[in-house]
């Protein structure tokens, strides 16, 4: 069970999902688009699909708003099959990433516009909107038409109209998309603050990994019609499974090597003749002495000195090849003797006059033996 007052449905073996794919594959022609995908996503869930353009994760969004058929496997929404529920009588709503408003109606009128074609009493119509203007703070707004608001304004009619209906799922198809990087970034915590506060469950789709990681609850790394990995986003940062998910999210040095046994999930990587093997007190997986593996540890893990630190396991003796300045951050790339480059980010906590390391300086990159992960795949 999970700690009380965590959000962690999936770690609860009682807890029902809302959601389920049971071995969906989905072929178009010759072409698999889905292979064989089982997944489960929670009530309330914030659920990131993420992958690169043509992994599948548009098609999975598709089957589940029914504008797709799965070839092979169930879906269900609720406990119930949807093999046979048209679109428009699923409790699913979807927000597309153009927002589809109407350019004639004002933002009152959009979101009251689905409303007005349901069941929904007339004298409720105007309660119910006010509550979505309310929700997405556009009251100063509603009786403009969408050319007259900006395009994050815009964005939050498009999503005040979805959730108009009390949908059980909504499901964003790169919804921040069209959005500058400030207001897309500042769109990210309204979308979650709207998300918390009606309770619906949200299925994102997006290739952004920092939109992914910073809204979700869970993200679903995909890759050619296959999950990769599904986990919390501090889970896939820090320990991702597979060398895809690992370079797939954040910057990461990989480092190829041979592995052997030390200790109880405790490991030697030799990664090149006459050098030092990394040390890896933490590796959860279990790896056969000898075996070919790859070691990956982001950027930020890495301290880089003059002189070799004598509180640190892993030392890596390298030059100076390339330096970016970012103001928050400094990126050294540090070649190793042998062409290996590494990556190392330090904050500038404080401000700077001169930089501490210049281009072709000998240094030292070091990293604690629990920094990094043993990949085998």
């Amino acid at each position: 069970m999970p700690h009380e007052g965590i959000f962690a449905p999936w770690d609860d073996p009682d807890a029902v999902p809302l959601i389920r794919f049971r071995n969906v594959t989905k072929r178009f022609g010759d072409f698999t688009a889905i292979d064989d995908l089982t997944l489960d996503i929670y009530e309330r869930e914030f659920f990131a699909l993420l992958g690169p353009s043509g992994c599948g994760k548009t098609t999975m969004m598709r089957m589940l708003a029914g504008f797709e058929t799965p070839t092979e496997g169930v879906i269900e929404i609720g406990g119930r099959d949807m093999a046979r529920v048209p679109p428009n009588q699923r409790p699913v709503n979807m927000m597309f990433q153009s927002y589809a408003l109407f350019p004639h109606l004002s933002v009152y009128d959009n979101i009251a516009f689905g409303l007005k074609r349901s069941d929904m009493p007339k004298d409720q119509i105007a309660d119910r909107v006010a509550e979505m203007l309310r929700l997405t703070r556009l009251e100063k707004f509603a009786k403009r038409k969408p050319h007259m608001i900006s395009g994050g304004q815009r964005q939050r009619v498009a999503l005040a109209r979805s959730l108009a209906k009390a949908p059980k799922l909504l499901l964003l198809d790169e919804p921040l998309g069209a959005l500058d990087k400030k207001l897309r970034e500042e769109t990210q915590f309204e979308l979650m603050d709207i998300q918390e506060k009606t309770g619906t469950t949200f299925v994102i789709v997006t290739h952004d990994q920092e939109e992914a990681m910073t809204v979700a609850t869970r993200v679903a790394v995909m890759d050619a019609g296959r999950i990769e990995q599904v986990d919390t986003p501090p889970a896939i940062y820090e320990g991702p499974k597979t060398v895809y998910v690992a370079d797939f999210i954040g910057d990461v040095n990989l480092i190829e090597g041979t592995a052997t046994k030390t200790g109880e999930h405790a490991y030697d990587v030799a990664y090149a003749a006459g050098r030092d093997p990394i040390k890896v007190s933490e590796c959860m997986a279990e790896v056969a002495d000898g075996s070919a593996v790859t070691f990956a540890i982001r950027p930020e893990k890495l301290l880089v000195t003059r002189e070799r630190p004598e509180d640190r396991p892993n030392a890596l003796e390298g030059t100076i090849i390339d330096i970016g300045y970012l103001g928050n951050l400094s990126t050294y790339h540090v070649e190793l003797p042998g062409g290996q480059m590494v990556k190392a980010t330090m904050t500038n906590a404080s401000r700077i006059s001169r930089r501490d390391f210049t281009w072709e300086d000998k240094v030292w990159v070091s990293f604690r033996a629990s920094a990094g992960v043993v990949l085998t795949e």
